[in-house]
């Protein structure tokens, strides 16, 4: 039987390769597609492993204004008491401020000087926005990788008078880490509401990247022109102390046993003001990257399920017509030599594994070399047409082009995709299932029939 079955895939070597190139194609787009939905899940988990067991704390917009300038203005008292409970196991604290550089200058370009009126070019010529924090690896900017850290170290809440620069803002004014630079309080700025006069020596601990993926209308809107600093430096710009300052928002970590939606229900039992707030999943905060991934996992559904379908379809109909149809008479020969119908099926399917090996092996190599190349297609088709919508919003809200927007916006920037082996038993497993039913339904019609018929309908 093995013998006879390699003696005809060999003799009708074409339509052995046909079928074997359609088996190639299908377990290649297989396996390409769990190679994607695996980078994905990666790529996710990696993404929210600072924020799926976390929730921020801001302003509830509806009945709080917040700052003249619209800030957040989340009291540093309601922040401790949530911090101090049980269920938290650390929090990050956001102040937003403004500040002018002494003696320095800060990055300009052709868009924002052609947006610029002479009166807020003379009052904001050097100034630049602050972000206190006390931890700046969970800030939100570095969580949502707007910025980058490449030198230096991140701010700690022990630190005092400690900043993290934009490298491009301090190479145009030929700073490294470690050196000291002076800021002032901006008498014009809307939130400098006590009309705070301070100047405050900071020390540079480190570098940032990161540039504005859309346009701006103002300088201080540019990722360059920002400096995260330590929260004393923040509010000390505005005649504040930690206490006494007035927060953009506060991020609080849940403990890993805590289930973050009982903690969020809990904390409504806490002397604090409520109707001010809102308690929000941090996850919640990046929708763009939830449609990122929910986009590429609805594609490569779609491509695992498709070439399944697709190669039963395909390979039931090349079975049935170039194989079943042309052997009729050779059917209706071993029937009548005595040969039962299940050792003729029986053929047929060693048939089928001697054409099938070779396409799965070469599968494993083809979906090596194109997997990365067709996933990071998939992902640019996917964000590019978030970007699209993103743009089409801001278009028609007029938001601003900062990296709290574009945080917010964020997407799968790239996937890094391997074709593990045990994804190629996965699709062995599901490809022959589909090829053994495609060779029932093409084998029974003609099983079922006596050799006398075969060789009539033959002629």
């Amino acid at each position: 039987m093995i013998k006879n079955a390699f003696a005809y895939v060999t003799r009708k070597s074409l339509k052995s390769l046909i079928i074997m190139l359609v088996i190639l194609a299908m377990s290649t787009l297989s396996l390409i597609s769990l190679s994607i939905k695996d980078a994905t899940d990666r790529a996710s988990k990696e993404t929210f492993a600072n924020i799926t067991n976390s929730f921020s704390m801001e302003i509830n917009r509806q009945v709080n204004p917040g700052t003249p300038r619209g800030g957040g203005n989340v009291k540093g008292e309601d922040i401790k008491k949530i911090s101090q409970t049980d269920s938290i196991d650390s929090y990050v604290k956001r102040i937003n401020s403004v500040a002018d550089l002494v003696d320095y200058d800060i990055i300009e370009t052709q868009e924002t000087l052609a947006n610029q009126s002479p009166e807020r070019a003379k009052n904001f010529k050097r100034t630049v926005m602050l972000t206190g924090v006390n931890d700046s690896s969970k800030e939100t900017k570095f969580v949502s990788e707007a910025y980058k850290l490449v030198e230096g170290k991140h701010l700690e809440n022990e630190d005092k008078n400690k900043i993290l620069m934009h490298k491009d803002l301090a190479e145009k004014n030929n700073l490294k880490v470690g050196d000291k630079i002076k800021i002032k309080s901006n008498l014009f700025d809307a939130d400098n509401e006590k009309g705070a006069d301070e100047t405050v020596e900071v020390e540079i601990k480190g570098l940032f990247d990161g540039h504005n993926s859309g346009g701006v209308s103002a300088a201080q809107e540019l990722y360059e022109n920002t400096l995260i600093t330590d929260v004393h430096t923040a509010a000390k710009v505005y005649g504040n102390t930690e206490d006494t300052a007035v927060y953009q928002d506060a991020t609080f970590f849940v403990k890993g046993d805590k289930n973050l939606d009982s903690v969020i229900k809990d904390l409504g039992k806490l002397d604090i003001n409520w109707r001010e707030y809102n308690l929000i999943k941090s996850s919640s905060n990046y929708p763009a990257l939830q449609q990122s991934i929910s986009g590429i996992y609805s594609i490569s559904n779609k491509l695992f399920v498709g070439s399944l379908i697709f190669a039963g379809v395909v390979v039931s109909l090349l079975l049935l017509f170039l194989w079943m149809n042309a052997r009729k008479k050779e059917i209706a020969v071993l029937l009548s030599l005595g040969i039962s119908k299940l050792e003729i099926f029986g053929q047929f399917l060693i048939e089928m594994v001697f054409i099938s090996i070779p396409a799965f092996v070469g599968s494993y190599f083809l979906a090596q070399y194109t997997a990365d190349k067709l996933g990071n297609n998939i992902l640019n088709k996917v964000t590019g047409d978030i970007a699209k919508q993103i743009a089409r919003q801001s278009a028609s809200s007029q938001l601003g082009g900062g990296a709290e927007a574009e945080g917010f916006n964020k997407t799968l920037s790239s996937l890094d995709i391997n074709v593990l082996p045990k994804f190629i038993i996965y699709v062995v497993i599901f490809m022959s299932l589909v090829l053994l039913v495609s060779l029932i339904i093409s084998s029974f019609n003609i099983l079922r029939r006596n050799p006398k018929e075969l060789l009539i309908d033959n002629n």
